[in-house]
């Protein structure tokens, strides 16, 4: 069964000791600590003997919920009325220390038959690591709580954004992709070593190699997907790449078809923003049935290469003809190996511009364009 969401309970006139409780809710006071520790302004009574949760198992796990259950001694189990839940973020060991900690989250519900499903975007975030106890309670007419020791702790993760949360991401970057521009190369910027230890130890081929954790928190594509980044922007003015790049002054181009066409298959993977005006889209470039193929079929959403508001390659005349979003960045990823003969190398004329370098970029958890009603 499910617990009734919050923020009916939030908004409620009544007081907290008698709303709030009927709904899983966060509690602005502490309850108790996990070791069994009364608040002195709580209102909970000396602890009687109640049951307390043991075999925790946690299951359903996606990015902003998770299922939860656990087993009970039977003596006095009819008198629990409610269960109070100890939600906290794991420990990061490299995390600033200067930082302030995230507060705990205190969660009560009615007692109702489990597993009872934990749900909130407002305090579960993707790809997090978390920790989580329980205690039984039974409240007293006075108003008063009786409430078991904590059960042991347990440690699990929450899961990436899923297609149908993708989709709410792509649906977004929709509205702001602008009209398209025509052009014709995919290119790829980075310093001169770079290319200098590909033509001498991977024969001439750029590899793929696992995507940075830059973006959404909770796309499945970062940490895990294998690809090389190219960019395929245009000036308005030329048609042409720009000369400026974050990435390097040595620049590898190649022609648009060598890596979109019909034996490919494009995929949406992020939209987000770093504080600024402007946004980036991640798309994913796929030869058909390759590994990266499948591995994008299971996890993100895929576009029509004909007709989507990103990039497109339609033929006309028997010539296949590219398009892409004007007024978003587009970041594209190709997942399979690319031979420099394939293309050119050659030395851009203007300056390399660090700070719009993306690399490791943390997204901005506050802006309204890029973000939707999930951790972000």
């Amino acid at each position: 069964m499910e617990v009734p969401r919050l923020d009916h309970a939030l908004n409620s006139p009544t007081s907290p000791c008698e709303e709030v409780i009927k709904n899983l809710s966060l509690e602005a006071i502490q309850l108790c600590d996990r070791d069994g520790n009364k608040s002195q302004d709580s209102g909970i009574a000396e602890m009687e003997e109640l049951p307390v949760p043991h075999n925790i198992k946690i299951s359903n796990i996606t990015c902003d919920s998770f299922k939860i259950s656990w087993e009970m001694d039977s003596k006095s189990k009819d008198r629990i009325t409610h269960y109070f839940i100890d939600l906290n973020k794991k420990e990061n060991k490299n995390s600033n220390k200067f930082k302030h900690k995230d507060v705990p989250t205190k969660l009560v519900a009615k007692a109702v038959p489990l597993p009872m499903t934990v749900r909130g975007h407002w305090f579960l975030s993707p790809r997090t690591e978390y920790t989580v106890a329980v205690q039984t309670a039974s409240k007293q007419v006075d108003g008063d709580y009786v409430v078991s020791e904590w059960s042991e702790i347990i440690e699990f993760c929450t899961a990436d954004y899923s297609k149908v949360h993708l989709t709410q991401l792509l649906e977004k970057a929709e509205v702001i992709s602008g009209r398209m521009l025509k052009f014709s190369v995919f290119y790829r910027n980075q310093h001169k070593e770079y290319f200098d230890y590909i033509r001498e130890h991977h024969g001439n081929a750029m590899q793929p190699s696992v995507k940075d954790n830059s973006g959404s928190h909770g796309s499945p594509i970062s940490g895990k997907l294998e690809g090389i980044f190219f960019s395929c922007s245009t000036e308005f003015n030329t048609g042409k790449p720009p000369q400026d790049s974050p990435y390097g002054r040595y620049r590898f181009e190649i022609a648009a078809e060598k890596l979109f066409n019909p034996n490919t298959n494009l995929y949406f993977g992020d939209f987000y923003c770093m504080y600024t005006a402007y946004h980036y889209v991640i798309l994913v470039i796929a030869p058909v049935g390759s590994p990266g193929d499948e591995f994008c079929k299971l996890r993100l959403p895929q576009l029509n290469s004909k007709d989507n508001k990103f990039l497109t390659c339609t033929e006309e005349d028997g010539v296949l003809v590219y398009h892409h979003a004007q007024d978003v960045i587009l970041e594209i990823i190709f997942t399979d190996p690319v031979d420099l003969s394939l293309g050119t190398v050659a030395e851009i004329t203007g300056h390399q511009l660090m700070s719009l370098s993306t690399a490791n970029a943390k997204k901005d958890p506050s802006c309204k364009t890029c973000n939707i009603s999930v951790g972000r």
